[in-house]
């Protein structure tokens, strides 16, 4: 039988901060960008009372909650906290999904002990998460990642909660569809249009009829997680997995212009894949090789990222580091590696409402037409010079 634990940290990015500044305990919290143009990325209880959300324009939210604290965040310093809990995590269970910077799935399908045990076994990991990281967790055990995903969440704060795969649908039943990880604003009230606000009636309905109203992967993808099925497979974390390019160029070049051009196109479509396939990376590297094909290499570990202006300013200063201006070049090569799944919203600290929607925009473009259909101007013009 399948069993799937769900492990996600409580308020991971307010948590963070509250532990670095205890004076930022019991107060309202904004985190994003610090200008009246930013974006919210995260925000405390306290300031969601106010009505303040995540992905809200940061003027909006100062309107809302004149009271709040604006923060700027820090994605190395939640970057680090996260690889810390992954690594306590890695003591207990011999291999876990990081489904996200806060976020973990573990296989338990066939260990009959932890499930047998997990109440004084998931008690004992979440108070060494604690005493190691001072950071809270929450888990949730069932069947499946959807299940469980949502049983975290009923266990909150600092909690854990066992739901047994035999009972799912009636778990389920009673709790609002907004608890389905797939619906989001817009699909709810779509469903609250049609009268469903809680699950049992989303289980009552015809799987043919919500993909008539939501589309077909939509609409049976949410009937099967309101059923309580999930076929979804644990996979393994691993540092080994990358998205990576590399060019030869038609002519070597000692071109500094065009060099640039050519990793930031590179950089570009990188960018758009991570987001696309929804994916942040945390380590950066750059390779160059020589007409004398000697090859040089360098990384640098940064904060979960798929922003292409984050990715950008580290992909030059690693090339810049490389580049002897008296040698020409043949090769260039830009990887993203030790990846993990993620949205955008962690790169609102330092977004605006217009930079957001542009990539928005971008990606949609990318996607209907292309990997390379919009890019920056610097780019432009880079592919005929390559082999």
């Amino acid at each position: 039988m399948l069993i799937t634990l769900h492990i996600d940290i409580d308020s991971f990015f307010i948590a963070v901060e509250r532990l670095e500044i205890s004076d930022f305990k019991g107060i309202p919290l904004l985190i994003g960008g610090i200008s009246s143009r930013g974006v919210v990325a995260s925000c405390s209880y306290e300031a969601r009372a106010y009505g303040v959300r995540s992905a809200m324009p940061m003027r909006v939210a100062k309107r809302l909650c004149p009271v709040g604290l604006v923060i700027r965040g820090d994605m190395d310093r939640y970057t680090n906290y996260s690889r810390m809990i992954g690594d306590v995590l890695s003591e207990y269970v011999p291999a876990f999904e990081r489904a996200s910077i806060d976020e973990f799935y573990v296989d338990l399908s066939g260990a009959s002990d932890y499930v047998r045990n997990f109440g004084a076994w998931g008690t004992e990991v979440r108070k060494r998460v604690y005493r190691e990281t001072g950071l809270p967790i929450s888990m949730g055990l069932s069947s499946n990642k959807t299940v469980s995903k949502i049983a975290t969440g009923q266990s909150k704060p600092s909690g854990q909660l066992f739901i047994n795969p035999n009972s799912t649908k009636e778990f389920l039943a009673s709790l609002s569809i907004k608890h389905i990880p797939s619906v989001g604003s817009q699909t709810y009230q779509t469903l609250r249009n049609m009268g469903i606000e809680e699950i049992r009636s989303l289980q009552q309905v015809s799987p043919d009829l919500l993909m008539s109203v939501l589309g077909k992967k939509l609409g049976y993808s949410i009937w099967q997680k309101a059923q309580g099925i999930d076929y979804s497979p644990v996979v393994p974390y691993s540092e080994q997995k990358s998205f990576s390019t590399e060019v030869t160029f038609t002519e070597d070049t000692i071109d500094v212009h065009f060099l640039e051009a050519s990793i930031t196109s590179m950089t570009e479509q990188l960018a758009f894949k991570l987001r696309n396939e929804q994916q942040l990376t945390s380590c950066v590297t750059v390779k160059i090789r020589y007409s004398d094909y000697q090859t040089y290499t360098k990384q640098r570990h940064i904060g979960y990222a798929s922003a292409t202006h984050t990715l950008l300013a580290v992909v030059k200063a690693l090339f810049y580091s490389l580049y002897d201006r008296r040698v020409l070049v043949r090769h260039v090569g830009v990887k993203f590696s030790h990846l993990v799944h993620g949205n955008y919203q962690i790169h609102l600290f330092e977004d605006t409402v217009e930079r957001v929607s542009l990539y928005q925009s971008m990606d949609a473009i990318n996607r209907k037409y292309g990997a390379d259909a919009i890019g920056s101007a610097k780019a432009l013009g880079v592919k005929r010079y390559i082999k």
